[in-house]
């Protein structure tokens, strides 16, 4: 079974068992967490489609660590002025595993 759920203001398809990078949450690991905005679930004929969310679904997932991402950096400059300014970023995410879509 599959689902569509929003977190972190952003959608993600998963089914049972799989491993997915999301936006940070404030959960530590090894703790049980709950996204409840699920906005599909099932497959092909037997997919249920939510306006906005489906009553009653919900994804379950396991929280594996929290860290932070690869470094981007970010380099700005003002031509013929002489002047660079170079900037890192590292994106936190939370890695978690889906345990069970309920719905």
């Amino acid at each position: 079974m599959k689902a569509v759920f929003v977190t972190g203001g952003k959608q993600y398809t998963a089914s049972e068992g799989d491993v997915l990078f999301i936006e940070k949450l404030e959960a530590t690991a090894e703790e049980t967490v709950v996204f409840d905005q699920v906005l599909l679930v099932g497959e092909g004929a037997d997919a249920k489609f939510g306006a906005p969310v489906v009553d009653g679904a919900k994804v379950e997932a396991k929280v594996i660590k929290n860290g932070k991402g690869k470094k981007l950096n970010i380099i700005t400059y003002k031509p013929k002025k002489g002047s660079v300014r170079r900037m890192g970023h590292r994106q936190p995410y939370t890695k978690v595993e889906i345990t069970k879509i309920v719905g």
